[in-house]
């Protein structure tokens, strides 16, 4: 790293050999693995929030497969290199600051901070942002970051009802972690959790909200098992803090409970959309309140509504040349090394668009599972390059896998679990008991081409082996789930 002063000590001139904006999973993950392929080389790690996410307690699954805990790390009270460098590899300074402007000519960045950093390879790891419903508005909040759920808390202490708006992994983790608030939870689909599972797996995880908790319906309740023909059921899909975005299972860390003891479940409208919104001051409560309309006519009286609608990816900077945009996704377009259009310049995460040519069992998802393998790849891809070496992409991008919980319970989601683009020319093969495990295979030209695993993940590494191996399962028929065959002994 170099260092220099210039204009009277407007600017401050930095030099890397390697930058990444981002202190996500994405940018972290980068930087620790450019640290560990090139450790005498200097590596900056930018970032908006005195908050890093690190990875941490990464378990195996299956062979590909894995699940980790995600550590918040606070450079607060980190006050020169010496003591951020603790918290990551030595060769990794971090600083807070925000981007402004990066020039892929000359090859530098700057700040708004004022400090011009020249880089030899930068990764953009910025994230995603909420999409609000409306934006600056102080009664509709997303949920990002840890601000966003620290300020979630303060709202939960003086609130009687909460409007929850969204159908992915955030909506659904609040819509079960909520306690002691009145939560209407507003679903634009036929069933929640529309992102990950299917209706069948929905009603699976309503009956464990039904329960006390996710406790198991009945420890003797019979398995069902049956096969579908897919086309029975046709499956659907600023805050002024920018801090990186929650990990997996981040509801653990948080007490989200409002006053009201006697509230245990949220009311759930389905196939609903918010129409409009209007605010008002009641001088009972001595508060701003606000009334939701739905599309279905109903209108809703809440303290605050959270827009759970998912991220868009975050380029709150300019860049020349113009990196090249995805037209639909609105993501940095990456290649399989998670190169952009400009030769020196990579992107990781939520931000970027995978361009590349998909393997049959791998889609993107904006999820921290990817956001993780991204800023792996890219650290590979970026140290390969300075050292004039040929790799090659990552396993991980030939089978999409993702481990996460939802209403309590475990659950692993591999390949095309929902039939992604296949159609309607697939089959589903179900086992569930209730309250304890909903298994799916979906099954194509009788080889296995995704699963949903809830409750009993047992399976995931035989799973992972067939949908690789593509190996024909019609000989096997319905016995493929039957609970009273070992299935795993057929593959070992």
């Amino acid at each position: 790293m170099e260092k220099s002063i210039n204009g009277g000590g407007d600017i401050i001139t930095e030099r890397y050999t390697f930058v990444i904006i981002g202190g996500g999973i994405a940018g972290v993950t980068c930087a620790e693995t450019t640290a560990i392929c090139c450790p005498h080389e200097s590596i900056l790690l930018l970032t908006e929030s005195n908050v890093i996410k690190t990875v941490a307690n990464l378990e195996p699954v299956a062979r590909y497969l894995y699940k980790f805990d995600v550590l918040e790390r606070s450079l607060a009270n980190a006050t020169d290199n010496s003591s951020v460098r603790q918290l990551l590899a030595p060769s990794i300074v971090t600083q807070v600051d925000n981007l402004k402007h990066v020039d892929a000519n000359e090859k530098f960045i700057i700040t708004k901070k004022n400090k011009k950093i020249y880089y030899k390879y930068l990764c953009l790891c910025t994230g995603g942002r909420p999409r609000l419903i409306e934006n600056d508005n102080p009664l509709i909040m997303g949920i990002r970051d840890t601000d966003s759920v620290l300020e979630l808390q303060k709202k939960l202490a003086n609130s009687k009802t909460v409007v929850l708006v969204g159908n992915g992994g955030i909506a659904s983790e609040l819509a079960y972690e909520l306690k002691g608030i009145e939560v209407h939870w507003v679903v634009k689909d036929n069933h929640i959790a529309s992102t990950f599972i299917d209706p069948g797996a929905a009603y699976f995880f309503q009956k464990v909200m039904d329960t006390n908790e996710g406790d198991a319906l009945n420890n003797t309740s019979q398995s069902i098992v049956k096969r579908l023909r897919y086309d029975e059921i046709v499956a659907t899909e600023s805050s002024s803090k920018k801090g990186a975005a929650l990990g997996p299972d981040w509801h653990r860390h948080f007490d989200l409970k409002g006053t009201d003891s006697s509230v245990s479940k949220p009311i759930i409208h389905f196939k609903s959309l918010v129409k409009d919104m209007s605010e008002y001051f009641d001088s009972d409560r001595n508060k701003t309140l606000m009334k939701v309309e739905l599309n279905t006519g109903e209108v809703i009286v809440c303290d605050f509504l959270v827009s759970a609608t998912g991220v868009d990816p975050r380029l709150d900077y300019s860049c020349e040349p113009q990196l090249d945009v995805d037209a639909e996704d609105l993501g940095i377009r990456v290649n399989e090394m998670m190169q952009t259009s400009c030769e020196y310049i990579y992107a990781a995460g939520d931000v970027c668009t995978a361009a590349w040519e998909k393997a049959e069992h791998w889609f993107q998802m904006r999820l921290w599972t990817q956001a993780r393998q991204m800023g792996s790849m890219a650290g590979r891809s970026m140290a390969a390059h300075h050292n004039g070496e040929q790799i090659y992409q990552d396993f991980c991008f030939e089978l999409f896998g993702h481990v996460t919980h939802l209403f309590g319970m475990p659950v692993i989601l591999l390949g095309r679990y929902n039939g992604q683009g296949l159609g309607i020319n697939y089959e589903v093969l179900l086992r569930t008991t209730p309250g304890h495990e909903y298994i799916k295979f979906i099954l194509q030209n009788g080889k296995l081409r995704g699963v949903i695993l809830i409750g009993n993940t047992e399976l995931a590494e035989m799973c992972e082996n067939l949908i690789l191996n593509g190996i024909d399962l019609t000989p096997f028929g319905d016995d493929i789930l039957n609970p009273d065959i070992d299935i795993d002994d057929y593959f070992d």
